[in-house]
């Protein structure tokens, strides 16, 4: 092992993995944008409505990354005078804007799909007495429904993330200088292998468990109301204190 090696690679290999939290946060934060409205048009009863969605989160969820990461970087040269004309291909022949792009699109399609079911999976009673009280529509949506699909969404939601995380390595096969791109690059010229892309695991490590305590967090305040529920529940069976 050449602890040297890793010393003096450190500096890049830290701007690597900021880069990886750039692609990973931005990835996240517009893919869950996208995938709200997806997951409730998914469930609406007109299939001209619900199919194009389905036909979305059919392509993303059943190719692999890679070979959608390429069909965007590689692929989208092949219409650069259309995309020209509108002015996207300024963006386009980025690879970081394409990176980004394709991570979005995944995420969104597979979050979409969880949303979808955890929406299913909101009791029917929570929506009727709500429907009683005279809600409806997106106030329904926003007060009721979501809220508690996202609590139940959250465990699946979280994997997803993480999933995503570890998936932001493949951006190193499009110039990318991610934590994998730097190490690659290093290690073809120093043919330290080994101890390059053993620091990259453990910095991918360090993100994913990061990451997993920030969420647990979270959950844990999303929980708020079952714990509190526990809690009345645990000093109704110990009975009243004796003084």
């Amino acid at each position: 092992m050449d602890w040297q090696i890793i010393v003096d690679s450190l500096p890049e290999l830290i701007g690597g993995m900021w880069l990886t939290i750039q692609i990973t946060a931005l990835s996240v934060a517009i893919g869950l944008v996208i995938a709200v409205p997806l997951a409730i048009l998914r469930l609406h009863p007109n299939p001209a409505i619900w199919m194009p969605v389905y036909g979305f989160i059919f392509f993303f969820r059943g190719t692999p990354l890679l070979v959608q990461l390429f069909l965007i970087y590689y692929g989208s040269g092949q219409f650069s005078d259309a995309l020209q004309q509108v002015g996207l291909w300024i963006l386009f022949r980025e690879a970081y804007f394409c990176g980004v792009l394709t991570l979005t699109l995944n995420t969104a399609a597979y979050t979409a799909e969880i949303l979808r079911g955890a929406i299913q999976g909101v009791p029917k009673g929570e929506v009727e007495a709500a429907r009683a009280c005279g809600m409806g529509g997106r106030l329904l949506y926003r007060r009721i429904i979501m809220p508690k699909a996202f609590r139940l969404a959250w465990p699946a939601y979280t994997n997803e993330v993480i999933f995503l995380l570890q998936a932001t390595s493949l951006v190193s096969v499009i110039t990318l200088m991610d934590i994998t791109g730097v190490a690659s690059k290093i290690a073809a010229s120093t043919f330290a292998f080994y101890e390059l892309y053993l620091t990259a695991a453990v910095m991918y490590l360090i993100l994913v468990y990061g990451l997993l305590a920030v969420f647990k967090r979270i959950e844990y305040r999303l929980s708020g109301h079952l714990r509190a529920a526990k809690d009345t529940t645990t000093d109704s069976q110990q009975g009243p204190a004796l003084r």
